[in-house]
């Protein structure tokens, strides 16, 4: 603008109600971002004029979850609401009864689409009625009795000479968490996908583990950052060295289509497998048609992150856990002392029908579960106007998160202690085994949509956690900072580095 423009007093006039336009939007919008309605009757978090919440989300982006948790501990509610400017309306519970509730949302494909594709977790209709299905004979009781527990042993057994043992004679300190995420990984490649990976015999990070996580942490973050498609374009020219999400994504296509093609070169051979990817290659979509590469590849993407990432970090959680409590794991012990003898450990179906009955392991893991959900927070999205059972109004098209991770920490839901790690809390007055409903205890999700593999999960831990313990004592190296990294699921920022004992 010119000196002359300046001085004219159109210009000034111009300027002038821009200004006053600006402060009288700011003091009606003083407290949510601009156009956004006051949502009466529910509580919320006080926001910035004109942008509401989105300085706090983004602040607090890297602790998302202990947002969301001190949140509803500041307004003492179960049910809150955000606004944030170019963020459509959330609106997040804790309520039991309200997570029952909810339904599945389109945002969640958009965000994941990248990544994930047309997989189970993140398809709709027909295509996801079938993917369920097909996937539902691998995760019977039979297979689990007979392949699952074998190949479980045999990894944990892998572990135990290459890692641990190796550790107790070097006298040296391991990172508890990456060994957790190569042994799960290894596991379910095996088991799903008929591939010996052994990432358990690589020095450094598997190249597709190493990306697969990195693609991971950056679709999470898409949910946070409205233009993520410009600021990732920034980041690539501000950080050129840096991997890209394409990059990642191109080291995941690779080897997912690598692993495909080779099954495809063994089915022409006449071999015939029973792993979940031989399944599927046989089986057609929604439409009658044999599946072609991009189908299956969404599929294995699908269930790597169901059987590798959720478990692996529900071990080490276990163990961060168990190393902190000491009186607990005295107790677990006394329980494996009393029913896993040597001849068990090496009898699969044997083993499967002992731990299936270790009443304080499950107790164990299930208060793990609760306190560090695999997944700690969901989105979902209302298809019409609706009323929660906590009498909120929902409205077509708000977006609706739920946080086991805030849920399973607030003392209405889990009383006084629910902050604390007491397994104690899962038996009941006669000293038996409880299971919460879903809505209480959504640690494999809820509903019609419920995780499959949650029996292969359980049975994966509580074997790894009973022969590491009954052979081991792990020891916490002092002054880390042990926290979660944000994702699609709770990891562990920084590791878990640990000493190794043999256990007397």
């Amino acid at each position: 603008m010119t000196t002359q423009q300046r001085s004219n007093p159109i210009y000034k006039y111009i300027g002038g109600a821009a200004a006053a336009g600006v402060t009288l939007l700011a003091a009606y919008y003083h407290d949510r971002a601009i156009f956004d309605e006051n949502r009466e009757g529910i509580k919320t978090i006080g926001g910035w004029p004109l942008v509401g919440n989105l300085p706090l989300l983004l602040q607090y982006k890297e602790k998302m979850h202990d947002f969301l948790f001190e949140s509803f501990k500041l307004l003492e509610d179960r049910t809150l609401t955000m606004s944030a400017l170019g963020i459509p309306r959330h609106i997040a519970t804790v309520n039991p009864a309200n997570v029952e509730h909810v339904l599945k949302g389109p945002e969640f494909h958009g965000a994941m689409n990248d990544l994930f594709g047309n997989g189970i977790f993140n398809a709709n209709g027909a295509e996801w009625k079938y993917q369920r299905k097909t996937a539902s004979h691998v995760f019977n009781v039979k297979n689990f009795r007979d392949q699952f527990t074998d190949v479980f042993v045999q990894e944990i057994e892998y572990m135990s000479e290459k890692i641990w043992d190796s550790a107790l004679e070097k006298n040296e300190a391991v990172d508890f968490h990456d060994i957790m995420f190569k042994f799960t990984l290894d596991s379910f490649i095996l088991l799903g996908f008929g591939v010996q990976l052994n990432a358990l015999g690589s020095k450094g990070k598997v190249p597709f583990a190493a990306a697969f996580d990195e693609a991971q942490k950056n679709t999470f973050q898409r949910f946070v950052n409205p233009i993520w498609p410009v600021t990732e374009r920034i980041q690539k020219l501000a950080m050129p060295w840096k991997p890209s999400m394409n990059e990642h994504l191109h080291v995941v296509d690779s080897f997912a289509r690598e692993v495909t093609e080779k099954r495809r070169e063994e089915i022409a051979r006449g071999e015939e497998k029973k792993d979940l990817l031989s399944r599927f290659m046989n089986a057609r979509n929604d439409k009658g048609e044999l599946l072609n590469n991009t189908e299956l590849r969404d599929i294995v993407l699908n269930f790597v992150i169901a059987g590798r990432d959720t478990t692996a970090q529900a071990l080490s959680w276990t163990f961060y856990l168990l190393m902190n409590h000491p009186r607990v794991e005295e107790k677990l012990m006394q329980e494996i002392n009393e029913h896993i003898t040597d001849d068990v450990m090496h009898d699969s179906p044997a083993l499967y029908e002992v731990i299936k009955n270790m009443k304080y392991a499950h107790a164990v893991f299930y208060e793990v579960l609760r306190l560090y959900p695999s997944v700690p927070l969901n989105q979902k999205y209302a298809l019409n106007d609706d009323v929660w059972p906590d009498g909120t109004e929902i409205r077509k098209g708000d977006y609706i998160l739920w946080s086991p991770y805030s849920q399973g920490r607030n003392e209405e839901n889990w009383g006084p202690t629910a902050e604390q790690f007491r397994p104690e809390r899962w038996f009941d007055a006669n000293g038996e085994l409880k299971r919460e409903t879903q809505g209480q205890w959504p640690a494999f999700h809820v509903g019609p949509r419920v995780c499959l593999g949650q029996h292969l999960a359980t049975l994966e831990a509580l074997v790894a956690i009973t022969f590491l313990l009954k052979r081991y004592k792990f020891k916490l190296i002092p002054g880390q900072d042990i926290t979660y990294q944000v994702s699609l699921t709770l990891p562990m920022k920084n590791g878990m580095m640990v000493t190794v004992e043999k256990r007397e």
